[in-house]
């Protein structure tokens, strides 16, 4: 659109941002407001079908009878042209109204390994990273800047304009289900790696190539009582046994500092602090008094998920996490969010709610027009008013390019930690000769079969490499089985499994970590021992055969025991005694440690 075809004056790109959120917000009847409140989800697939996770409205309905125009897309296409033509699609619904106010599309992490509708999507057509814990296992500012340009530059093709992520959580409580998608243990590395990351999906100043970042989940998830998670009741309480809420608020003053658009308030309840027992979405104390005043911030507050409304997700019943005000009507809650200074309701379609909250004069509309200016602001500075459709043709070259793919495998290969190299029978183990005997369990042969020969029995094998994951418990039903909460021992079938295979051929474990592994047992039988923060079975044999090295370094305390565990204060970073191995260790094929540069390093 140029400024020779504006109908109005917010049409006009020529015009100053705020002079157009200001035509455009007094040509805004009070459902059109209403409706820039939500940002609800959207599932990849046939815009006028029922959303097929919660049988509510069409994406269609949402935009043509709520006027919602944000949506948090679940699931994937096969092609970025794919993605990109119906994102185009649903512009082409949203511009049916007179106002013509575009779509802005959100989406949680797509990039890497990980695949929970709650949290993180497999990367599909996009190109493959390490999870963020692996970003932090290179240490590099540099190497985050690079991915979260990558995701930029994949994201724009297809539509999509807001990241929900960076998450800058502290993983003080090594049990928590959402460490795999932080940066680690650390306050200021996570402070340093923020901004990076911050400054990739900007792409330099934020404007009509950037995509808007969400950062949570402020004021610090993870120091939950018992390591469970707020998504459902039994991990409502956040708490703070070293008074360390100080050190988990370190990250979020730097994305501040940094340029954050966006911010997003956990689910949990703060327990034995100065501020109000209810969840931080509905917290004045937290949203308005210490994050807008205290801190600055005037950008977006958007809600994390379903904080006002039960509803049935997958077929399974969900309750609100209105955690701290469980009595309340949706109407209260509502009430008592805005009040707190939320802009936005995530995963949330209840429009006629905000509607009778108006006319029964129990919010004023001033209430509501700051929060829409804030919304229509960030729509037009992204250029979605300008340019709202994508090039499907483009999207088709620039998501998963090979350039973009070589990258993430780089990553994936350096991000990998070398814990332990013992000598094999010609000094160390690693890197492995080429033509060994291989003996392989839970790995793709094929991946290997190019380095070595593969063998059916470890006794005919020179050396075995055995693929884990990080050990986890199903504490409870329906989404919660999702999320790998309680212990981090690995059961009895699995030790004797590798204590047996380590007896009959030098073994390679190799431990996926979305949480911190107890290792002990095994670190005593394997001679080889790698941490993997999400790597392809490829990119796994290229290091083990010395295409290239392992540069990881241990984003997190590796505890010895779940005593040590279940003594230690959530809210404490490095608080497990006497850890197996410490913050910042990681190997090299020469063999010396490669510890950071603080007190926390290898030991």
């Amino acid at each position: 659109m140029t400024a020779v075809h504006a109908r109005f004056p917010f049409q006009d790109p020529a015009n100053r941002v705020e002079n157009r959120v200001e035509d455009l917000l007094s040509r805004m009847d009070e459902a059109d407001k209403a409706g820039l409140l939500f940002h609800a989800m959207a599932a990849a697939g046939d815009p006028t079908a029922p959303h097929p996770f919660t049988g509510g409205p069409s994406t269609a309905e949402l935009i043509r009878a709520r006027r919602m125009t944000h949506f948090n897309v679940i699931g994937s296409f096969e092609t970025g042209r794919d993605f990109a033509e119906w994102h185009n699609a649903l512009q082409d619904i949203a511009a049916e109204h007179p106002l013509q106010i575009p779509v802005t599309l959100s989406t949680d992490p797509r990039h890497a390994f990980t695949d929970n509708p709650l949290t993180s999507i497999l990367a599909g057509p996009f190109s493959q990273w390490p999870e963020s814990l692996g970003l932090a296992a290179l240490v590099s500012p540099e190497w985050t800047e690079r991915f979260a340009d990558v995701v930029r530059q994949e994201y724009l093709a297809v539509g999509l304009r807001v990241a929900l992520h960076p998450q800058l959580d502290l993983a003080t409580e090594p049990r928590w289900a959402r460490i795999g998608m932080t940066f680690g243990e650390d306050a200021g590395l996570t402070a340093r790696l923020g901004q990076a990351y911050l400054r990739g999906l900007q792409g330099g100043s934020f404007g009509r190539t950037s995509v808007s970042a969400i950062v949570k989940h402020f004021p610090g998830g993870g120091p939950q009582r018992d390591g469970t998670d707020p998504h459902f009741a039994t991990g409502k309480e956040q708490i703070y046994p070293g008074g360390r809420f100080e050190y988990h608020l370190e990250p979020f003053i730097a994305a501040i500092a940094g340029g954050a658009r966006q911010m997003m308030p956990y689910y949990g309840v703060p327990i034995g602090t100065p501020y109000e027992e209810v969840a931080f979405g509905f917290n004045k104390g937290i949203v308005t008094d210490l994050l807008r005043h205290d801190l600055g911030f005037d950008g977006i507050v958007c809600s994390d998920w379903g904080l006002l409304t039960d509803e049935i997700v997958l077929g399974a019943p969900m309750a609100a996490r209105a955690w701290g005000v469980e009595d309340l009507s949706v109407s209260d809650r509502m009430l008592k969010a805005l009040d707190a200074g939320v802009d936005q309701f995530g995963g949330e379609t209840c429009t006629d709610v905000v509607l009778d909250l108006l006319a029964g004069g129990r919010v004023a509309p001033e209430r509501i027009d700051d929060s829409v200016r804030r919304l229509l602001r960030e729509k037009f500075e992204l250029g979605l008013f300008d340019r709202p459709r994508v090039d499907p043709d483009a999207a088709d070259t620039i998501v998963g390019s090979s350039a973009f793919v070589a990258d993430g495998e780089r990553a994936q290969r350096e991000s990998l930690t070398l814990l332990i190299n013992r000598p094999g029978r010609d000094g160390a183990l690693l890197p492995l000769d080429p033509g060994v005997k291989i003996y392989c369990d839970g790995m793709a042969a094929a991946a290997l079969q190019t380095h070595g020969s593969v063998v059916d029995r470890p006794v005919d094998a020179d050396v075995a490499v055995i693929r884990l994951r990080a050990p986890f418990e199903v504490l409870g039903p329906g989404l919660q089985s999702l999320f790998h909460e309680g212990s981090l021992e690995f059961d009895p079938e699995t030790i004797d499994r590798v204590r047996t295979l380590a007896e009959v051929v030098p073994t390679i474990v190799v431990v996926y970590a979305d949480r911190p592994p107890i290792l002990t047992e095994i670190g005593a039988v394997a001679t080889g021992l790698i941490i993997d923060f999400g790597c392809s079975d490829g990119a796994l044999a290229d290091v083990l055969f010395g295409a290239t090295g392992p540069r990881g370094r241990l984003p997190f305390d590796l505890p010895r025991s779940m005593a040590a565990v279940r003594a230690s204060r959530s809210d404490t970073p490095f608080d497990t005694a006497d850890p197996l191995f410490t913050f910042g260790f990681g190997l090299r094929y020469e063999g010396a440690a490669d510890g950071s540069q603080d007190e926390h390093g290898a030991s």
